[in-house]
């Protein structure tokens, strides 16, 4: 019983954020006041917020934008991956491990080191400030995760499937393809989330290498817009604004969360 209740207790703090942030984001744009923010409002504002923040920081086109980058990339990324753990694993490609450590190395390096070449090599290249990009660089970050779940689940594939592939007459792409990017689909689907959820919260690559409004990912849009609540954008709608850009991460986390949890344990043979 003292359990139950000490873990309600904790619950209730842990949503008391998710709450505060629900109450003022509904609140009409006029009417916000720091002293009754823990109080609901008599009014529902929610919708008419979220317009004002389209309309005032342009969301839309960051939203289209960020979909975008947000479904190409970790596409991308995780055939990619699956790829170079399919040809480290099953094809024995010799020093695979050590190509595997070339291919997750980089992800040892904080993101900050990677900024100033890439704004130079993006400005050099004419990818700056585009979305062809924005794609490239997110699919390249989100390969090495790819390729280490993939080698693990490739691991725990029997040899024997590829042997009857190859006497069946089938070419080493064509059972990579039909046979095991089929049977790998849990893993790929939790490596896609947390990808897409990755991207999808990404502000320090878009703030670096993207200006307009068409290509800039939509946490960049939405840092500035958070940045003018101090020059004069009400509060309920930059609340708005934030709960709107987070519903589709979350929503796709409730919609997948067992194809999630069981694709990360098949990942972790």
């Amino acid at each position: 019983m003292i359990r139950r209740a000490v873990l309600v207790v904790l619950g209730l703090v842990w949503l008391g954020p998710t709450y505060l942030l629900l109450v003022n984001a509904s609140r009409p744009a006029a009417s916000y006041d720091p002293a009754t923010a823990w109080a609901p409002s008599g009014d529902f504002a929610l919708f008419a917020n979220f317009a004002a923040a389209l309309d005032k920081a342009d969301l839309g086109s960051s939203l289209a934008s960020t979909a975008l980058y947000s479904v190409v990339s970790p596409l991308l990324g995780v055939v990619i991956g699956a790829m170079a753990g399919y040809t480290i694993v099953v094809l024995r490609l010799r020093h695979g491990f050590w190509w595997f450590l070339l291919i997750f190395g980089g992800t040892v390096f904080p993101s900050q080191m990677l900024l100033v070449p890439l704004f130079v090599g993006y400005s050099d290249a004419g990818l700056y400030d585009t979305r062809a990009g924005m794609i490239l660089v997110y699919t390249a970050i989100n390969v090495p995760l790819a390729a280490f779940v993939l080698r693990n689940f490739y691991s725990g594939v029997a040899f024997s499937i590829f042997e009857a592939a190859r006497m069946d007459g089938a070419s080493t792409f064509r059972i990579f393809w039909r046979v095991y990017l089929p049977i790998s689909t849990s893993a790929l689907a939790a490596v896609f989330i947390l990808e897409f959820t990755f991207i999808w919260n990404d502000l320090l690559f878009g703030l670096t290498l993207s200006t307009t409004e068409s290509v800039r990912p939509v946490m960049t849009a939405l840092a500035g817009l958070m940045t003018d609540v101090y020059a004069g954008t009400p509060v309920p709608v930059g609340l708005a604004a934030g709960l709107m850009c987070s519903l589709p991460t979350v929503l796709l986390f409730l919609a997948t969360q067992r194809l999630f949890a069981r694709g990360l344990s098949l990942g972790s043979v």
